[in-house]
């Protein structure tokens, strides 16, 4: 529910996933039909907004594990070199973006499974087909798909441009891109939303995202360590590895206590930006490595076989798995002061939502401004959705205030998309519905 899984999760309980926001996002389709369409089913089975909601982010957030799973059973590189990639890229990146409801999440789980299809997959009509309907759910997971395909092409064209494996995937993707295009072009945004969409894709590509303290963090950890075993392999060459994550792991410790006053919150929206230079890269490692000797050899790209071997023999698992091991410490204590500062935030916004002040000035005498919450819980804030967070974690979905931001400037509902949905979803009380509707008759 963190962003604008707020409103996502207020349309699943409304059964009201398309007509609120996916038809503006048509380019997305698969992560609607996976996550959104078994969802609002359990709502309508059940009459149960809250199962719906479950249904809904258990499949979301399960995506990474069962597009592993994929990948295993796809991949028939020798020891699995796919998998092994794809594992590392979940756990060293998916934690950037975790809580955030972004469809790129759902581009990096289906990226790994699909790249593993495009190079494994036999060279009969099963395998083609089987190639073409991975590259179609790729591309309808989100738009920066087409630069992770693009990702895929490449680490095909290693094989040889003329070669099957390649002239197959990228006759697939034109079939794919054009079936996306067609369906863009079909189903349009709204005017409203229209602009924002191109704002949002201005900043999903600004390489500024990733001026954020989580991510210096990560890097000057990884520098540091690099230096410390540079330095200590020269006085304790069997435990320099060791020594150098604990020296680290000890120097981030103190960082935490005494200096850090961060918190990744909106941030993990921007991370998206990682997800999209990362994961292409890591997928193009994961073709070379996972490519027989004789192959690199015949390979267009230049020293491509001397390039790979010198990488292997240089690279050393244990420094590498003192890095892994680095990395994940930071995910788990940024993700836990997140977690806590989230369920502190919700709380607050409960507390507001079942009490017994008021902000009629908002435009209804059931409002209150979210603004009486502090600034440090409110560094967690998503002004376009707290309304719907209010209704989500009140008691029964019943709120006796609507809490609203002053500050919000977008407005996902329109007055008549309210009124609909206020006579048809009925998974949702009443009252909680009049409301929502009143505030988007308000603004739009």
């Amino acid at each position: 529910m963190f962003g604008d899984g707020s409103i996502f999760s207020y349309a699943v309980a409304a059964q009201d996933a398309w007509p609120f926001h996916w038809h503006n996002i048509s380019g997305r389709l698969f992560t609607y039909v996976f996550a959104y369409i078994p969802a609002e089913t359990a709502v309508a089975l059940t009459e149960d907004a809250r199962a719906g909601i479950f249904v809904y982010g258990l499949l979301f957030f399960s995506a990474p594990l069962f597009g592993l799973l994929a990948t295993l059973a796809a991949d028939r590189t020798p020891g699995r070199t796919i998998f092994g990639y794809a594992c590392l890229s979940t756990a060293c990146l998916c934690p950037l973006v975790f809580g955030a409801p972004t469809e790129m999440w759902m581009a990096h789980t289906l990226f790994w499974p699909v790249l593993a299809i495009c190079l494994c997959a036999p060279s009969n009509f099963r395998g083609a087909a089987a190639v073409f309907a991975a590259l179609l759910a790729l591309v309808f997971t989100h738009e920066g798909a087409i630069v992770l395909s693009g990702g895929i092409l490449l680490a095909l064209l290693l094989h040889g441009w003329r070669g099957s494996i390649f002239t197959r995937a990228a006759a697939a993707f034109l079939v794919a891109l054009t079936i996306w295009l067609a369906v863009k072009m079909t189903v349009r945004p709204d005017d409203y939303i229209a602009g924002v969409l191109a704002a949002a894709a201005f900043k999903f590509i600004d390489i500024r995202n990733l001026l954020q303290p989580a991510v210096l963090l990560l890097l000057a950890t990884l520098l540091g360590y690099g230096a410390a075993v540079a330095v200590l392999r020269q006085v304790y060459p069997a435990r320099a590895y060791a020594y150098a994550s604990f020296a680290c792991a000890t120097a981030i410790a103190v960082y935490w206590m005494a200096l850090d006053k961060s918190l990744l919150g909106e941030a993990r929206y921007d991370f998206r930006t990682v997800l999209l230079i990362a994961t292409p890269i890591l997928g193009v490692l994961a073709a070379v490595s996972g490519m027989p000797d004789a192959a690199r050899r015949k390979s267009p790209i230049p020293y491509l076989s001397p390039i790979a071997i010198t990488l292997e023999r240089t690279s050393n698992a244990r420094m590498i798995s003192g890095a892994i091991l680095l990395i994940m410490l930071v995910h788990v204590v940024e993700t836990s002061k997140f977690v806590w500062m989230w369920t502190n935030y919700k709380a607050a916004v409960r507390a507001l939502a079942t009490g017994r002040n008021a902000d009629p000035g908002l435009g209804d005498p059931q409002f209150i401004s979210s603004q009486r919450i502090g600034s440090s819980l409110n560094r967690l804030a998503w002004n376009s959705t707290t309304l719907y967070l209010s209704v989500l974690v009140a008691p029964g979905l019943k709120p006796d205030r609507l809490v609203v931001d002053p500050s919000a400037g977008y407005f996902w509902l329109s007055c008549a998309t309210a009124k609909a949905s206020e006579i048809a979803s009925t998974a949702i009380p009443q009252e909680s519905r009049r409301l929502v509707r009143i505030h988007a008759c308000l603004h739009r």
